[in-house]
């Protein structure tokens, strides 16, 4: 029978170095004392009312630690007979219900127009046929006959080593910019860890580091980037194991790092030794140049280039480049399961990327998405709204309240996501909806910001009672 986590059984000395009392710190503290050892699967932790009153906080701050290290499957309530560590200490579940599903729920509802997705227009997309023809000529079926190949088609890694933005030790192709961020949590973050994120940040990137047990740690932005002091914050105080960021067209602002800031982030994490994790998810069809911290700090920086916005989502290729030590582990536990990514999907994106037609059709994207996103920006602000220029296929759109603005678009046709699922802190300035311009034409450009541009005044019914003083 395990040996009850009681005070004086090491707990003392666990509460004496506790500095962090707030939940998110408590939950730490106990995920690290499980991670070391201190606590084994199956032991019994004191009740909430014990931990409160040697810790001298209230019963509910000590509630809500337990109640995130329960989500994060690291420990079990047994009822009457107590709680306890579980089994699970490396990777608790994810949350039945993630951000990512609660901004793409399932809809009946028959919209005009669907602005929600953040996937590009189909029309723009690069025609596969001549890459197929090519395959076929080529002699693909020696490549599909071989398991013991190169995971990496040589002649891939030496094409995207041309313009790579540092000097990569080691390349993978992974199944896409998600799958690649996955992997690399999952090789390189521990439970309890705490992860720099962007704010607002992709919800994926939120539901796999609650799936990891992780701490997301939210990180403010202006129109240059990642704030330098939030930055600085977050490694000093909670410790930032890893920062996950997205140099280009992030999703949802649009914005992208600046030179400038490149460098100030670089000499925050110079000695700081955090993981950087880079998804650039709208390489070539993002109009701002390329700038990586992996230029200034590429032994921890690893930069992962994703081809589904600019040659097909269902190719699912993305390229990670980075230290070798930082990939390795990947690459390796990669073996024992999936092995590689389809050296014949390698050799059709290989394939678009020596075709000069192919190539055209990206930049012509490139430029509709660019005069897109500005003939929008410019209707809405003959309306009198004004939205911060990005780049990319979003529009971040302030709103008086997300529910209200929703609903009002609902009733017009139009489908857009919701703000709430990408904020990671609490009580953000203001509202936002995420607005994909991808499927905006010119035919409803003046219709469909006329719309949005009411959307952004929308109240609640409960709210214009009490203004009209009912």
């Amino acid at each position: 029978m395990a040996t009850p986590w009681v005070a004086g059984d090491g707990a003392g000395q666990f509460i004496a170095e506790l500095v962090d009392r707030t939940p998110a710190g408590i939950a730490a503290a106990v995920s690290r004392q499980i991670r070391s050892g201190v606590l084994t699967a199956g032991a019994r932790l004191p009740t909430v009312r014990e931990v409160a009153r040697e810790l001298k906080v209230s019963p509910a701050t000590v509630n809500q630690a337990w109640r995130a290290l329960a989500a994060a499957g690291v420990i079990v309530a047994r009822g009457r007979a107590g709680t306890f560590v579980g089994a699970q200490t490396t990777h608790g579940p994810v949350n039945s219900v993630g951000r990512y599903q609660r901004l793409h729920p399932p809809s009946s509802s028959a919209f005009r127009i669907d602005l929600s997705r953040g996937t590009p227009d189909p029309e723009l997309l690069p025609d596969l046929g001549a890459a197929l023809r090519d395959l076929t000529r080529d002699g693909a079926s020696d490549l599909a006959a071989d398991y013991l190949g190169e995971a990496v088609l040589p002649e891939l890694a030496a094409k995207v080593r041309a313009d790579w933005p540092f000097r990569a030790e080691r390349i993978a192709v992974l199944d896409g910019a998600l799958d690649a961020v996955d992997r690399l949590l999952t090789a390189h973050i521990r439970l309890g860890d705490a992860v720099a994120v962007e704010d607002p940040c992709f919800p994926p990137f939120l539901d796999l580091l609650a799936g990891l047990g992780a701490r997301p740690i939210p990180v403010r932005m202006d129109e240059s980037g990642v704030l330098p002091a939030e930055l600085a914050r977050a490694i000093a105080e909670h410790g930032a194991t890893a920062l996950i960021l997205q140099p280009r067209a992030q999703n949802p602002t649009g914005v992208s790092l600046t030179a400038r800031r490149v460098r100030e982030l670089s000499d925050i994490l110079l000695d700081a030794g955090t993981l950087v994790v880079e998804d650039d998810h709208s390489a070539g069809i993002a109009a701002a140049p390329l700038r990586s911290l992996g230029s200034r700090i590429p032994r921890r920086t690893v930069h992962i280039r994703s081809y589904s916005k600019s040659h097909g989502a269902d190719l699912r290729l993305a390229v990670a480049g980075g230290a070798a030590e930082l990939l390795d582990p990947v690459i390796e536990r990669r073996m024992l399961g999936a092995g590689w990514t389809s050296r014949l999907l390698q050799r059709v994106l290989l394939s678009m990327l020596d075709d000069e037609t192919a190539g055209h059709g990206v930049t012509t994207a490139r430029a509709e998405y660019r005069r897109r996103s500005a003939e929008l920006r410019r209707a809405l602000t003959r309306r009198g709204v004004t939205v911060p220029r990005g780049d990319g296929i979003n529009l971040w759109l302030p709103v008086a309240d997300e529910n209200a603005a929703m609903i009002s678009l609902a009733a017009a046709g139009i489908k857009a996501a919701p703000g709430g699922p990408f904020v990671v802190g609490d009580h953000p300035p203001t509202d936002h909806l995420r607005i994909t311009i991808s499927p905006v034409t010119d035919h409803d450009l003046d219709w469909l910001a006329t719309e949005l541009a009411a959307a952004t005044v929308a109240v609640p019914t409960y709210r214009r009672i009490r203004r009209a003083g009912l």
